[in-house]
């Protein structure tokens, strides 16, 4: 544990006792310090994000690079960081808690676990297994003694609990009361990027997540520029481009 680790801690539980925040989701050391500059008030890491800027698939990043990666997150910015933790790196629990504390000991004010076996025969763990292993995450936690926020995609144990895939309205408030009081994170992206940060906030979400939207955005940006490019031999889509001296300013002194 660093200094900073419990008041960021403090500071990320008490932004899903009230309110409704977004949770922008840098993929790399610049986009986090940006996303601060901006004024939000907690940044999450995003395992497809990063993956794409390895060249990796979304799954394909080993542990010890997933944790190098949120590692330096979390020292580029005093804003709390919610890790991206996948399925915890394994599938049996005693494995997902030993994982969780080296995830923790990256300085992670709270850190997600999710359902997903990344099979495609059988994609979801069984129930009582996926229950075992957030229970497993909520022992090493509280063993740790940093009381940090635990985010899953199942109801057991955890402090937030995340609803990936969601669009229509009347679907987000049902599972915003079905687990009433905890808070629930809705993630937001190009399937219903409609919704609106009002709007979560009128069904009672809490936290909204944008995963890999913004590097998928920054990602669009680049392809288009790329082949326009390459098939047209047009470099138009560059004026659109962010300015250099802008980013040489920000960045200026964080080296």
């Amino acid at each position: 544990m660093n200094d900073a680790q419990l008041p960021a801690v403090a500071k990320f539980r008490a932004l899903h006792e009230s309110g409704c925040f977004v949770l922008p989701n840098p993929w790399d050391v610049g986009t986090a310090i940006y996303l601060e500059h901006l004024g939000f008030k907690a940044l999450a890491t995003t395992s497809a994000g990063f993956a794409f800027s390895r060249g990796k698939p979304d799954g394909g990043v080993s542990l010890d690079e997933m944790l190098r990666h949120i590692g330096e997150i979390t020292a580029a910015t005093t804003l709390p960081v919610n890790a991206d933790f996948l399925n915890g790196f394994a599938h049996e629990p005693e494995a997902v808690a030993t994982n969780t504390n080296l995830c923790i000991a990256q300085g992670v004010a709270g850190l997600s676990i999710e359902d997903n076996t990344g099979n495609s025969a059988a994609p979801l763990y069984e129930e009582k297994l996926a229950v075992e292993r957030i229970r497993a995450a909520r022992r090493a936690i509280d063993d740790s003694g940093i009381p940090m926020v635990l985010t899953g995609r199942c109801e057991a144990c955890a402090d937030c609990l995340y609803a990936p895939g969601v669009r229509e309205p009347n679907e987000i408030e049902q599972i915003v009361k079905a687990v009433a009081p905890k808070p629930v994170n809705v993630l937001v992206s190009g399937f219903n990027c409609e919704l609106t940060v009002s709007q979560l906030a009128d069904l009672g979400v809490r936290r909204i997540s944008v995963g890999s939207g913004l590097a998928l955005a920054a990602w669009g940006t680049f392809i288009r520029a790329a082949q326009t490019i390459q098939k047209e031999g047009s470099f138009n889509l560059l004026a659109q481009n962010a300015a250099s001296a802008e980013l040489n300013e920000r960045f200026r002194g964080k080296s």
